[in-house]
C-alpha cells in the first residue's frame, strides 16, 4: 500500500515536470511575443534600450532549458511569475479565476449526473421502446454537437425569446462585489451550468443505458423477474449498485471534459473564470499566466482521475480486495 502511494506520487511529479516542460517548448515555439505583449496592455512605446533590458531582466536571453529550471525554481516556492495583464501574481489571479470556475464546474457536473444517470437508467429499462429511442437519439446528438451551439440555442430561447435569465456575465452590471444577491449570482450561472451539464450528459446517458442492458439481462434479475418482482423493485433493489458504481466513475472521470467545457461556455456567456482567463491571455500573449493555467489545469485534471480511482476503489469490494484495502 506505501509503496503505491509513493509510486503514484512519483508519476504524479513526472507528469507535472512532463506537461509543464512541453507548455514551455510550445509557449517558446509560439509566434507570442512577450516585449510586444508587454508593452501593447500598456500601451506604451518601448525603445530598443528599454527592450534589451527586459530581455535581460526576464532571462530571454539566455537558453530554453536555463529558463524553465529558474521558472521551475520559482514554482517551488509559489511563484508563478506576475501576469503581464493584470499586474498581479499569476497565482493570485488563479485563485480569483478558479473562485468563480469552481462554483459553475460543480454545478454542471452535479447537473450532468441528476440528467445523465435517470435518462440512461429509463432508456436501458425500456430498450427500443419509444422512450428509449427519444433518449438515445437525443444523447447522440448532443454527444455530436459543440458546447458553444448549446449555449448560443439556450441564450436565444431564454434570454432572447423568453426573457427568463441573463445571458451573460456573473452578475448585474454596475453593482459593487459587497452588493451583489444570492439570486443574481444564481440567475447568471443557470444557463452556462446547464449548458456545460446537457453537452456533458451524452457518454453518461449511453454508458448507464448499456450498463443497464447488461444488469437487467444478467442471471440474478432473470431469476428475480421469474419470482414475479417488478421493474422498479429489480431497479432500485438489486441492480441499482451495479449500475451506479460505473456511473461515478465516468462521472469523477469527466473532470478534463468539464474544465474544457467550462473554457468554452465561460467564453460564450462572458462568465469570469478560468476559461476566460485562458481565452484571454492567449489572444494578449502573457505567458506567465498561460503557463500557471496549464499546470494548474493539469493538476487538476489529474486529481480529478485520481478521485475516480479512489472512489472507485472504495465502492466496489472487488477493488478493495484487488488493492490490498480492507473495509
Amino acid at each position: 500500500m506505501t509503496r503505491n502511494i509513493i509510486r503514484k506520487i512519483f508519476l504524479f511529479l513526472l507528469f507535472i515536470l512532463a506537461v509543464s516542460f512541453i507548455a514551455f517548448i510550445l509557449m517558446d515555439l509560439s509566434p507570442i511575443d512577450p516585449i510586444a505583449a508587454f508593452a501593447r496592455d500598456r500601451s506604451i512605446a518601448l525603445t530598443q534600450a528599454q527592450k534589451q533590458k527586459l530581455i535581460f531582466e526576464w532571462g530571454l536571453d539566455k537558453p530554453l532549458l536555463t529558463r524553465y529550471v529558474y521558472w521551475i525554481k520559482h514554482l517551488l516556492t509559489g511563484d508563478l511569475g506576475v501576469s503581464n495583464i493584470y499586474l498581479m501574481p499569476v497565482i493570485d489571479v488563479i485563485k480569483i479565476g478558479f473562485t468563480s470556475s469552481i462554483i459553475l464546474m460543480l454545478l454542471s457536473w452535479i447537473l450532468q449526473f441528476v440528467i445523465g444517470v435517470p435518462l440512461g437508467i429509463i432508456a436501458g429499462s425500456n430498450l427500443y421502446s419509444k422512450k428509449d429511442n427519444i433518449i438515445k437519439t437525443f444523447a447522440i446528438i448532443i454527444g455530436s454537437t459543440p458546447t458553444y451551439w448549446i449555449g448560443i440555442l439556450l441564450i436565444i430561447i431564454f434570454s432572447l425569446k423568453l426573457k427568463l435569465l441573463p445571458a451573460s456575465m456573473a452578475s448585474s452590471a454596475g453593482i459593487l462585489e459587497e452588493d451583489i444577491l444570492f439570486t443574481d449570482r444564481l440567475e447568471h450561472i443557470i444557463l452556462p451550468a446547464i449548458t456545460m451539464a446537457i453537452a456533458g450528459s451524452s457518454n453518461l446517458i449511453l454508458h448507464t443505458r448499456s450498463k443497464s442492458e447488461e444488469i437487467l439481462n444478467s442471471d440474478y434479475v432473470i431469476y428475480a423477474k421469474s419470482k414475479g418482482i417488478s421493474k422498479k423493485d429489480i431497479l432500485f433493489k438489486y441492480a441499482f449498485r451495479n449500475l451506479i458504481v460505473p456511473a461515478i466513475t465516468i462521472q469523477f472521470a469527466s473532470f478534463s471534459e468539464i474544465f474544457s467545457g467550462t473554457i468554452i461556455a465561460e467564453n460564450v456567456f462572458n462568465y469570469p473564470g478560468l476559461g476566460n482567463l485562458t481565452i484571454e491571455a492567449g489572444i494578449r500573449g502573457d505567458v506567465p499566466l498561460l503557463l500557471g493555467l496549464v499546470l494548474f489545469s493539469s493538476i487538476f485534471v489529474y486529481v480529478g482521475n485520481r478521485i475516480s480511482d479512489l472512489l472507485y476503489t472504495l465502492i466496489d469490494p472487488r477493488q478493495r480486495s484487488k488493492n490490498g484495502i480492507s473495509k
